[in-house]
């Protein structure tokens, strides 16, 4: 059965590898699984046909057989589950593995993704210019709290796993803003993320499918 994954036809990003199709990408080149993509225009994420896969009307959805995913984590979970090279056979490294990818989603994407809403959904509000810098210091705090555990160690629980996938993922989010660069563990933490070679194949994948030239009619 092939795998079929959702992306924006043309990501808001421009092919910087920040959308979520990215890290799913990424989960299926680790893994070695070989995958299509359907692109989705802004306009046909809120028609009933990609509702029915996504109900939030968002990419990326995983579709294999009769089996329909949405959100990320869930996706990569299951990637992860089914196919080794994501998650550590033994038991108990397995659970934290599993706990740094929810820490990943849950603890530290949050505040990274209120950048996006200071700056443009709530950018002409009066308050905003005074909100960025209390969302700039909670996100400071969480990547504060995530460097000092990280410490000198290459990943965060022995070898890399999914869990570091989707962290290394969340954390190139900060990107833009810069903020990155004033915790250079972390800095060099997702550099060492970025050179894997499934990554390198998942990004250079999405960048052509974002820089490609239409069709001509």
């Amino acid at each position: 059965m092939s795998i079929i994954i959702t992306a924006f036809e043309r990501s808001p990003d421009g092919g910087k590898g920040l959308a979520r199709d990215t890290r799913v990408r990424w989960a299926l080149e680790e893994a070695g699984q070989p995958y299509e993509v359907r692109p989705v225009s802004f306009s046909a994420m809120k028609e009933p046909a990609h509702l029915a896969v996504h109900p939030f009307g968002q990419i990326p959805t995983y579709e294999e057989g009769d089996l329909v995913l949405f959100e990320s984590g869930a996706i990569i979970f299951h990637i992860a589950s089914r196919h080794p090279g994501l998650l550590p056979e033994d038991a108990n490294a397995r659970a934290r593995a599993i706990t740094w990818m929810f820490a990943a989603l849950n603890s530290v994407e949050p505040p990274i993704l209120e950048i996006v809403t200071v700056k443009f959904a709530e950018g002409d509000k009066p308050w905003s210019k005074e909100r960025l810098p209390l969302v700039l210091d909670r996100i400071r705090h969480r990547l504060s709290q995530l460097s000092a555990r990280l410490g000198d160690a290459e990943w965060l629980d022995g070898a890399f796993s999914a869990g570091d996938l989707m962290m290394v993922s969340v954390l190139l989010r900060t990107r833009p803003s810069g903020i990155l660069n004033e915790f250079p563990k972390l800095a060099a933490y997702v550099a060492r993320g970025e050179a894997r070679p499934a990554y390198q194949r998942a990004f250079a994948a999405q960048l052509a499918f974002n820089t490609a030239q239409p069709s001509a009619a």
